[in-house]
């Protein structure tokens, strides 16, 4: 089949799809591996604008540790993690902001801009977006998220902008915090109600065996999450991903996924097409 024709094919495929989405929000959690790579970067900008073009309220969180770390490492600041979290003094939390406020949100907002996207860079304190506290002593100032204020959001979304959300947050003291990126972007999707969520990483999805890849399992329902739990097919760093699909459910999103961020086009292959990507999680038994 011609490439032009197998393009025909899939716009007519995806016609539907973007019936169902239109002016509907939906919500993109990108950051660590899944950002590394220029060429990447640029392919998963032009499908957000292409999502935005077609009518669709896109909302971009992201977070970025391989440039924390690359930073600190400049800055001769030792990189901690306790548990797999990054332990974050208030020296680190300013560098934090420093990289993802600064660095990484503009430059996604640059990107986008140059795909022909109205893009605006946001972050957790502004519009008292992300109000936090600590999540644990021994980590430091990484933030349990209090409460969501998606008002600046709202308003950028009815202004015609895809705000783009670097995931630092605040509290009333002055402090800031280091949000983890799937756990602010499942918060925000939450509190938006949006009609999905997309977490983006490296891996395929939820696997039923996590050497094999086409043991991918397609559709989970909330219900089934503890029995996956308890088989072990969740388990290590797939747990508090996994949680967070099941609270954007809970708090009124329609449909969360987790998909390859490595891939090109996978935001696209996810939602436009009847076969998906990765792994859909949805409400119900």
């Amino acid at each position: 089949m011609s490439d032009t024709k197998q393009q025909a094919e899939f716009l007519v495929e995806a016609m539907p799809y973007i019936e169902k989405y239109h002016n509907k929000i939906l919500v993109i959690k990108y950051g660590g591996n899944a950002m590394l790579g220029d060429e990447f970067k640029q392919s998963v900008m032009r499908d957000l604008s292409l999502l935005r073009l077609v009518g669709i309220k896109v909302v971009l969180v992201h977070g970025g540790g391989p440039e924390i770390s690359q930073t600190l490492k400049r800055m001769g600041i030792e990189s901690r993690f306790v548990n797999g979290l990054r332990y974050t003094d208030a020296e680190t939390a300013e560098v934090v902001r420093m990289v993802l406020a600064g660095k990484v949100n503009k430059e996604l907002v640059h990107m986008l801009c140059s795909q022909g996207a109205k893009a605006l860079g946001l972050s957790g304190i502004d519009g008292r977006l992300l109000l936090c506290e600590k999540e644990n002593e021994d980590l430091g100032f990484v933030g349990k998220i209090k409460k969501v204020e998606p008002d600046v959001i709202i308003d950028a979304l009815n202004c015609g902008y895809l705000p783009v959300i670097s995931t630092v947050g605040y509290d009333d003291e002055g402090n800031i915090y280091n949000v983890n990126a799937d756990t602010a972007a499942s918060a925000i999707a939450g509190a938006l109600k949006a009609e999905s969520l997309i977490l983006m990483t490296d891996i395929r999805g939820l696997l039923r065996d996590k050497d094999r890849e086409e043991s991918l399992i397609n559709k989970v329902y909330v219900s089934d999450i503890p029995s996956l739990e308890k088989d072990g097919v969740i388990s290590g760093g797939m747990i508090p991903k996994v949680h967070c699909c099941r609270d954007a459910i809970r708090n009124g999103v329609g449909r969360v996924f987790i998909t390859d961020g490595r891939v090109k086009h996978s935001i696209l292959l996810e939602l436009l097409s009847d076969q998906g990507y990765g792994t859909m999680f949805v409400k119900g038994d």
